[in-house]
């Protein structure tokens, strides 16, 4: 599967949910989410565990850049993850926790993170379909960013994973 993803810094989250309700996106629900990353040689690989939901691994490759961009990426459970990469053969990085606000706007889905540690982010990733090429992906995501532009920060390159073993090294080296 490929989706088109866009995060940054989210400066009034109140604002964004407000945005959120005008723009008549669907409120999902709020999350508790443990993500457990693992290092591979090739791609990402992380564990997402969230109370009420299957176990699942997402196994992505992403590149770093602050604009949008293609991610490219495969859900599995907990059983195709221990066919695939065996029991034994992986051993965690790090873990993120996070509570995430999910509301869906056509193909978009958009988080509104509250990042333990870390701090509060907003994310789109609008998903790539027959109905929904790369480049009407761009667009809605464009759009999206225009008309949450007030609520925005900096635009972030890093997933949360990285941030967080930023985080945990600049605290270990004070």
């Amino acid at each position: 599967m490929h989706n088109i993803e866009f995060k940054a810094e989210l400066r009034d989250p109140v604002a964004a949910r407000r945005q959120c309700a005008l723009l008549g996106a669907h409120h999902v629900g709020t999350l508790r989410q443990k993500d457990t990353y693992y290092k591979l040689l090739d791609g990402r690989l992380k564990k997402r565990e969230s109370r009420g939901e299957p176990t699942e691994w997402i196994y992505y490759h992403r590149s770093d850049l602050v604009r949008p961009r293609m991610c490219h990426y495969t859900i599995l459970s907990d059983e195709q993850a221990k066919r695939r990469w065996g029991t034994h053969n992986l051993r965690a990085w790090l873990e993120v926790t996070k509570v995430r606000e999910l509301w869906t706007l056509a193909n978009v889905r958009i988080h509104l993170d509250e990042v333990d540690k870390i701090g509060t982010f907003i994310e789109f990733e609008a998903v790539v379909s027959p109905k929904l090429d790369v480049q009407e992906c761009h667009m809605a995501i464009n759009h999206l960013r225009e008309v949450f532009g007030p609520t925005l920060g900096e635009p972030i390159s890093a997933g949360y994973s990285d941030l967080m073993a930023q985080t945990l090294a600049d605290t270990h080296s004070e």
